[in-house]
């Protein structure tokens, strides 16, 4: 039994001074208010955030795509340049540092939607799950639970082939996808801190004819079924023009929207895609310093929350990693477009980062800190130069709108303590980043 004392701590019913937080294994064993003992957390404690959209090699182009004009589709081709040259040693490496650069901003639970499955020309590796056993060991290493969502991408277009470093990314069918997932399913059954999921990469990779066996895939193993939905207005026009009808539509149609799915992005929605989405309680996860990045849009996030979609947040192409970024973002942007403050409260958002997160990637008994529950604990502190000035009454105001993942000081994830002081467990994460980018460079 580990015991940490929280100077001060976001609990179910409000922020409370002095709790106590008893830790056996992974799980928490109670919660209570005490005196000062055992492992003392200062600022403020939140549970664990979950990052719940992630492609872990992409955080190697931060920066590199900065230079000149361009959009969504020029950024792809420097990505999928990127995706042709890594391997299962050196995509551990980088996922490895990337986890570690995520547990430091208080990240406890990756949601890694993982499609560079496959050698160079699309060639099997002996081990055709070598690369998804790479990111799960490198999340493990670094201290986080994983949804890996393994993901089917089988054209590279709607109505279009593979091609280039796309060839990597294919199974050459639903079918195929499914015999490779499955055996990756089966590799981690009755591993608690391991989620396989499915993800239908997109309406561009994924015919509708297809689709259905992905969504049967989660069904049966009762795992997150993810995909990219309407991130851009080409895609929308490509699906309506070829299908007469919309991403969500069509996805609404093969049976992969649900409780335990979820839309990324869904930037580019009608009123009927909204009440789809809302009404069938598929989470929405958004991505707003990727989509800002990519000059993907501002997506409707109010009204899918008020129609009955959960809202999550991810770093997706790692442009930036901290969650209080992705959070406030949210509010932020629905600003700029509305011209009024004050469509998301903080707790709101704070949740989509904990407790909607976690849940949306298989982890319902995570992000919040309760007896049961995983023991992630993440200390905010709330004396540096953003937060200082927070009270009691304000403090998930400061964390939300004004705290950076620098603020982060320790963190706890199911149980085992991978961060103290801004330091991770590992050491330095900035030179392992450094070390890791270089080797694929």
């Amino acid at each position: 039994m580990t015991v940490y004392w929280c100077e001060r701590a976001l609990l179910p019913d409000g922020v409370a001074d002095g709790v106590v937080v008893h830790v056996e294994g992974r799980r928490i064993a109670a919660v209570e208010r005490g005196e000062r003992q055992g492992v003392v957390l200062e600022g403020l404690t939140v549970p664990g955030l979950a990052n719940a959209h992630s492609h872990a090699f992409h955080r190697a182009l931060r920066g590199a795509t900065q230079a000149g004009k361009g959009d969504f589709w020029t950024w792809r081709d420097q990505m999928y340049d990127l995706a042709g040259v890594l391997d299962p040693d050196t995509y551990l490496d980088l996922a490895r540092a990337v986890y570690a650069e995520m547990a430091m901003a208080g990240v406890t639970c990756v949601g890694e939607f993982h499609y560079l499955h496959h050698g160079p020309g699309g060639v099997p590796y002996d081990d055709p799950n070598q690369m998804g056993h790479a990111l799960i060991q490198a999340a493990r290493e670094a201290g986080l639970r994983i949804a890996l969502l393994d993901t089917c991408y089988l054209t590279g277009g709607v109505g279009t082939a593979l091609r280039g470093a796309q060839v990597r990314f294919g199974d050459g069918s639903a079918v195929g996808w499914a015999a490779r997932a499955e055996e990756l399913a089966a590799a981690y059954d009755g591993h608690e801190d391991v989620e396989i999921g499915a993800a239908i990469h997109s309406v561009r990779a994924v015919p509708p004819e297809q689709m259905g066996v992905v969504a049967e895939f989660s069904h049966r193993h009762a795992a997150p079924l993810h995909a990219h939905v309407s991130e851009q207005r080409a895609e929308n026009a490509a699906c309506v023009e070829r299908y007469a009808a919309t991403p969500v539509q069509l996805l609404h149609e093969h049976g992969a929207l649900g409780p335990r799915s979820t839309a990324v992005h869904a930037t580019h929605l009608t009123d009927v895609d909204i009440e789809l989405l809302g009404q069938s309680r598929t989470h929405v996860c958004m991505c707003p310093t990727t989509e800002r990045d990519l000059a993907d849009g501002i997506g409707p996030a109010r009204p899918l929350f008020e129609r009955g979609s959960p809202i999550t947040l991810g770093s997706d192409s790692h442009a930036v990693i901290d969650l209080f970024e992705e959070a406030r973002a949210v509010e932020l942007n629905e600003r700029l477009a509305s011209q009024k403050r004050g469509h998301w409260r903080a707790h709101e958002l704070l949740n989509a980062a904990t407790g909607a997160g976690h849940a949306s990637l298989g982890f319902p008994d995570a992000g919040m800190l309760v007896p049961g529950a995983w023991a992630d604990l993440v200390s905010v502190r709330l004396d540096t130069v953003r937060t200082a000035g927070a009270t009691r009454e304000t403090a998930v105001e400061s964390v939300v709108f004004a705290a950076t993942a620098a603020d982060v000081h320790s963190v706890i994830s199911g149980g085992r303590r991978i961060v103290e002081s801004g330091r991770h467990e590992l050491g330095e994460a900035g030179q392992m980043l450094n070390e890791a980018m270089g080797a694929i460079r």
